[in-house]
């Protein structure tokens, strides 16, 4: 079991000294904390429960001025111990702390009432009716309440009993296996070199593992694990831990930043969210509102954009995007907390939907897409960031970013997406997916183009595929373009000959005078034979021009009626058919065959003989070898 219990409170309310009282450790570890009393930094310690089993413990700093080392704390754990003192009672920081507990999505909690040795028994009734007061309507309505004193020990054994039955009947869920451990702590030890410490949110990892500090591209290796002060060879989701990492210094490395494998994660600085305003925020949040953003162990200032509205009232939900002035990394599913940039308060937090953001106009149907991503239906979830995704598509690490679930559900989940056809595996080697609506705009896209060809191009077969590459398809990937292409000749849409790409129904079309054109050309170059006139010449009897007659040329020799030796020089099929046979029958005796003896043999002059012995080498029939040609291959 790997589960973690953190404090929440207003300062001096007793959380630290309470946990000292509980586990016999105390958090305030630094000189200043000792000195002024009140607790600045996180502070960890661990309870043991049945067998060998440990809860780890975080005791958060109660101070205003300390709420960000409270969220990045309070980010980790799964239940909390609300500390109220029972000579102050609620406090800012205790309705503050209740607030950030609420927005991080945790659910269960104990409260404790302490230092009752300092009041007497009327005054701790109402202290107790206080608190249960304002309790109400929060995710603590009903909570146990426990009178303790750390002083004399009074109420302690009773509040560690339910904290270990609450443990007990807790069940936990830690969603994805990717492991993620946000950093709160970084310090160098003797012997040890580099460590850092956190609560290990998901997935596990095991010594000698190389991982990668996000963001940011600087990898080390696991060379140590420690969880609640014992040594293991392997971390698990839920579990504070603390790891000696090799080849780092402490200035490499910051509270903050996260850990991970390499390549799991997508540094990215813009994230697609769902927004609260919190009841008892003073004013709305206004659009492009500039804010302390806190995820994870991490505060940084950032600017909310509202998709949907101008401004969010107070106890309003809406979707909204986050820009960051650097790289962040996040999972789906994961919580924030936004506090205001002056005065320095707790206004709103949320659930991030998508750490792989994309600029989008406001109220445009993407603004609804987002909205639809806040749900618990995995296979929505995949065709809507699919969606968002468009054309480039999504492969496994980062959909596995974008959903926050373990692969092997994702994988069951493209199965059935794929076999509805609403997702398609286009790209095998990089397993990227893409929505089925891009496929099916695509397609119709696609033979719209192809239609689009047929129309200006009537006298031709078809375009070919690398003109449907550099054209139509330019700014797509090459595999979708691939894709949707087979596709479309596998269902019939489209039709292929040789390098041709067609409609099924398309058949070549010529006006009446490019008939005419037609035939007459054709007439005059089977009859010419072996010594066709200049293509000028033939053009200006005919009484037409260059412009006029390509269509149709292109067009004689895409049926194969015509070949083109270079611009101005054309042969009859027969013609060619006939040097050939020519040629084949004069290697039938000899070996080697000069450009003369060519000349001699098809009684043709310089003027057609060279560009023939070109066209025979480029058609693979004879290959130059010097001054002469051999035969290259039989046919």
């Amino acid at each position: 079991m790997s589960i973690i219990m953190g404090t929440a409170g207003h300062i001096d309310h007793g959380k630290t000294t309470l946990i000292k009282a509980l586990s016999g450790i105390d958090c305030d570890r630094l000189k200043d904390e000792k000195k002024r009393g009140i607790t600045i930094e996180l502070g960890f310690a661990h309870l043991d429960l049945t067998g060998s089993e440990r809860l780890g413990i975080i005791d958060v700093p109660g101070h205003e001025k300390f709420v960000k080392n409270m969220v990045a704390g309070a980010a980790g754990i799964d239940f909390v111990l609300l500390t109220v003192a029972a000579d102050e009672g609620i406090m800012p920081q205790t309705r503050e702390h209740i607030e950030i507990c609420s927005l991080l999505g945790i659910e269960e909690g104990l409260v404790a009432i302490t230092k009752t040795d300092m009041v007497d028994p009327d005054l701790l009734e109402l202290a107790t009716e206080e608190v249960r007061d304002f309790l109400s309507g929060t995710f603590l309505e009903g909570a146990e309440i426990f009178p303790v004193s750390s002083h004399t020990g009074e109420g302690v054994p009773e509040l560690l009993a339910a904290i270990k039955e609450k443990v007990s009947g807790l069940t936990v869920s830690h969603g994805s296996d990717l492991f993620r451990l946000p950093i709160d702590r970084v310090f160098t030890m003797r012997g040890y070199g580099t460590v850092i410490t956190g609560t290990l949110v998901s997935g596990t990892i095991s010594t000698g593992e190389t991982v990668r500090i996000y963001p940011g591209e600087k990898k080390s290796k696991v060379r140590g694990l420690q969880v609640h002060g014992q040594s293991v060879e392997k971390a698990l989701s839920g579990q504070r831990t603390a790891m000696n990492l090799t080849g780092l210094e402490v200035g490499d490395i910051e509270r903050g930043q996260c850990l991970a494998r390499p390549g799991t994660l997508f540094p990215w600085n813009l994230w697609d969210v769902e927004l609260s305003c919190l009841p008892t925020a003073p004013k709305p949040l206004k659009h492009r509102k500039e804010i302390h953003f806190h995820h994870g162990s991490r505060e940084v200032l950032a600017r909310v954009y509202l998709l949907d509205r101008d401004q969010l009232e107070p106890g309003e939900t809406c979707p909204a995007q986050i820009r960051f002035p650097l790289h962040m990394v996040g999972c789906y599913g994961d919580r924030f907390v936004l506090r205001s940039f002056s005065p320095l308060r707790t206004i709103g937090g949320g659930t991030l939907v998508n750490p792989l953001g994309r600029k989008i106009k406001r109220f445009s149907k993407h603004v609804q897409i987002i909205r639809e991503l806040n749900t618990s239906d995995l296979n929505r979830i995949i065709q809507s960031q699919l969606e968002l995704a468009g054309l480039q598509g999504l492969d496994l690490p980062r959909l596995q970013v974008l959903t926050g679930q373990p692969l092997k559900r994702i994988a069951k989940a493209l199965q059935e997406l794929g076999s509805a056809r609403q997702t398609f595996l286009f790209d095998k080697e990089e397993q990227r997916y893409v929505s089925g609506s891009v496929v099916q705009e695509l397609t119709q896209s696609l033979l719209e183009h192809v239609q689009e060809y047929h129309q200006k191009n009537p006298m031709k077969s078809g375009i070919s595929k690398g003109m449907l590459y550099s054209g139509w398809g330019r700014n797509i990937p090459a595999k979708l373009v691939h894709f949707v292409l087979e596709k479309s000749l596998k269902s019939g849409d489209l039709a292929v000959d040789n390098d041709s790409i067609r409609l099924p129904e398309h058949t070549i079309s010529m006006a009446k005078d490019q008939t005419k054109i037609k035939e007459e050309l054709l007439k005059t170059y089977l009859q010419a034979g072996l010594q066709p006139p200049n293509l000028n010449s033939v053009l200006e009897t005919l009484g037409t021009n260059k412009k006029e007659a390509l269509p149709v040329l292109e067009l004689l020799i895409n049926e194969g009626s015509l070949v083109r030796l270079n611009d101005n020089l054309y042969f009859s099929s027969q013609a060619i058919q006939r040097i050939q046979e020519m040629v084949r029958s004069y290697f039938a005796e000899h070996k080697e065959m000069s450009p003369t003896d060519f000349k001699e043999l098809s009684g043709l002059s310089r003027k057609y003989s060279i560009p023939l012995l070109e066209y025979l080498d480029k058609q693979k029939i004879t290959m130059r070898i010097g001054d002469v040609r051999k035969l290259r291959q039989s046919r």
